[in-house]
């Protein structure tokens, strides 16, 4: 694979295995370089799946783990689209109630979720690894906080990555 198929992607090592991610700049440039960013900076490593929710999605990339915090990057635009949609697989960005308030927070989905479509900016997808996002620790209850959280073990963008 050369490095200019590799630059929109993200090798994400969970502790069922690898995980490789797609970035769609095409659909959230912001978000995707954000993305990007902070996987070479280091930012996710060892950073929690604090939220998971069984037949929903499971989310990460909050430093502190409990869901309230970002990176100290400023917080992003949003970036929605109707080019596609929430998926098996898809990574959407996290945000509040403000729809430009995504940081470094994402989630990938279990199950199609289409009341997500055109309300989160898509940000990327699965593209290997799948069943490894299906090992990670489930929380409990509708918020799906998750007590002792799997971690991510290392996040790097695909070039960056030790061969």
């Amino acid at each position: 694979m050369s490095t200019e198929d590799k630059k929109d992607l993200i090798y994400m090592d969970v502790p069922a295995g690898r995980v490789v991610i797609r970035l769609r700049p095409d659909l959230a440039p912001k978000a995707a370089e954000r993305l990007r960013t902070l996987a070479e900076q280091g930012f996710y490593d060892n950073v929690a799946f604090h939220r998971v929710i069984p037949g929903f999605m499971a989310q990460g990339g909050d430093p502190t783990g409990t869901g309230m915090h970002g990176s100290d990057l400023p917080d992003l635009p949003a970036e929605f689209t109707n080019k596609a949609k929430f998926e098996r697989g898809t990574i959407g960005m996290a945000r509040t109630s403000d729809p430009n308030s995504a940081n470094s927070q994402f989630f990938i989905m279990f199950e199609p979720s289409p009341h997500l479509d055109g309300q989160y900016t898509i940000v990327g997808e699965v593209v290997e690894g799948m069943e490894n996002v299906d090992k990670i620790k489930r929380g409990s209850g509708m918020s799906g906080v998750v007590n002792e959280p799997d971690r991510i073990a290392k996040m790097v963008p695909a070039d960056k990555a030790e061969a």
